[in-house]
């Protein structure tokens, strides 16, 4: 498994509808590593809510985000309510979680220390 500082300087990778999901004990793991990141129900997506304070502060962290998801070609589902932000990353292409999911949280966590 790899450890934060690596996977948040990982890129994604393409993904094709034979690539490989993550199984639940993995998930979990990398979870661990990358804090207020949550699976769903089903372990087929992992999301994250944040809270900033104002929305100001909440619109220039979503055109950061935009600017690395779409060097990535990794793109979240994202909702936003005032000052809050709900992301959820999922592989479409695979219907479930893969490498690609950590590693936009793990560089969705750093760019949030930095924010």
């Amino acid at each position: 498994m790899l450890d934060f500082d690596t996977l948040s300087q990982q890129n994604c990778t393409v993904l094709s509808k034979s690539s490989s999901v993550l199984v639940i004990p993995t998930i979990e793991s990398y979870l661990s590593i990358l804090p207020d990141w949550q699976p769903a129900f089903d372990y087929k997506s992992i999301e994250r809510s944040y809270t900033f304070k104002n929305h100001y502060q909440l619109m220039a962290f979503v055109n950061a985000l935009a600017y690395v998801t779409h060097q990535q070609d990794h793109h979240p589902e994202i909702t936003l309510c005032n000052n809050e932000l709900t992301i959820r990353l999922t592989s479409h292409i695979t219907k479930g979680v893969t490498l690609n999911d950590i590693i936009m949280a793990a560089r969705i966590n750093k760019l949030l220390q930095h924010g």
